[in-house]
């Protein structure tokens, strides 16, 4: 099994989990304002991406850029990865591929803890997204236990690109954002992503 076999509700029951949607997790988060670079480069492939329409061309063209930039903006001190196979626990199905993966670690040629935030990239469903994401957080609040680095809050986000929900799983609940940031929004996605990525 995979990652990506995980619904909401099946995350849910396996995992003894409850959600909580009723929280704005970031209302008092800062936005931080984009790059000019980052500014030019959505500009440009915002539209490329909507044209072509696919989950690859939306994190290649739109949500690796943003993640980029948060790393430019915390001096390089984490890692991303994207495509990474992340076995943690295949006996549950914690095993499969991330769409991107954050780690608070100068390694760059492996995922090495701590990990602090998934991101999951969607073609158009937001919804459909979120199962699978808390099941990836699920596995990297297991495996930062098993590296020493034990993680009591861990965040995530599920993306079209120009769509973003957030997540933060603590303890048994997984918190599901009351809010849908969106790509107008960049200064706050940043914000947020800044935020969950500098613990």
């Amino acid at each position: 099994m995979a990652y990506s076999n995980f619904t909401l509700s099946k995350v849910k029951a396996d995992f003894g989990i409850v959600t909580d949607e009723t929280q704005d997790i970031f209302a008092e988060t800062t936005p931080i304002h984009p790059s000019d670079l980052l500014s030019l480069i959505l500009k440009d492939q915002l539209p490329l991406a909507g044209a072509i329409n696919t989950e690859k061309a939306r994190s290649e063209l739109v949500i690796m850029p943003i993640l980029m930039e948060v790393r430019r903006i915390l001096n390089n001190k984490i890692s991303i990865f994207s495509g990474s196979s992340f076995e943690v626990d295949p006996t549950q199905g914690l095993d499969g591929r991330c769409d991107f993966i954050l780690s608070r670690s100068l390694e760059q040629y492996y995922i090495a803890s701590p990990v602090l935030t998934i991101v999951e990239a969607k073609n158009e469903s937001i919804p459909s997204g979120l199962g699978q994401c808390i099941a990836t957080m699920i596995a990297a609040r297991l495996f930062n236990q098993r590296e020493g680095t034990p993680t009591d809050i861990l965040y995530g986000a599920v993306t079209t690109g120009t769509d973003w929900k957030f997540l933060k799983l603590e303890g048994k609940t997984a918190f599901i954002d009351l809010n849908d940031y969106y790509i107008k929004e960049l200064g706050k996605i940043l914000g947020v992503l800044v935020s969950t990525s500098n613990l």
